[in-house]
């Protein structure tokens, strides 16, 4: 009685292994050329010395690690650009709300100075454009300030504007 498992793949015996240097010419192949033609693969089988077979199972498999080690580095390269972009947006979420906290300071400021005349203030204007204006009075007004370094001393009436107070 014969107990042996019968073999599932009587090919796989007669496979041999590829050497050091065929695996080398079979990368420089590769290399130009990630695709297998009919040609390029009876031409490589030939010149190895293996199956036409064996030649196209390896051109897949190396495309396979290929694709597998392409999606890596891009994933790594997507990580650290996510890293930095949640790291920009964590500092620019802190700036925000520090110059939020100047602008309170600012209109808290400009509400309660009831003695301030506003026509001795330097280079007030209510048609600035969007850069460097900011509405100072929030629901009291329309009151918009343009800031020009030449024109604008943050220093009006004693008061520094931009200092930063300790809370």
């Amino acid at each position: 009685m014969d107990f042996s498992q019968p073999k599932k793949h009587p090919q796989k015996a007669n496979k041999k292994r590829l050497t050091n240097e065929q695996v080398k010419l079979l990368e420089t192949s590769f290399n130009f050329n990630n695709k297998l033609d009919s040609t390029r693969k009876s031409q490589l089988a030939q010149e190895l010395g293996v199956p036409a077979r064996q030649i196209a199972i390896w051109y897949q498999n190396k495309r396979a690690r290929w694709r597998n080690q392409s999606l890596e580095t891009e994933h790594k390269t997507l990580q650290q650009r996510l890293e930095r972009v949640s790291s920009d947006k964590n500092r620019l979420e802190r700036e925000v709300e520090r110059l939020k906290g100047e602008l309170e300071k600012a209109k808290d400021l400009l509400v309660s100075s009831k003695s301030m005349n506003y026509a001795s203030l330097p280079s007030f204007s209510s048609s600035c454009d969007d850069v460097g204006s900011s509405s100072l009075l929030g629901d009291h007004g329309d009151f918009y300030v343009c800031f020009d370094d030449h024109q604008f001393d943050h220093k009006s009436n004693g008061h520094d504007f931009f200092a930063r107070t300790m809370s």
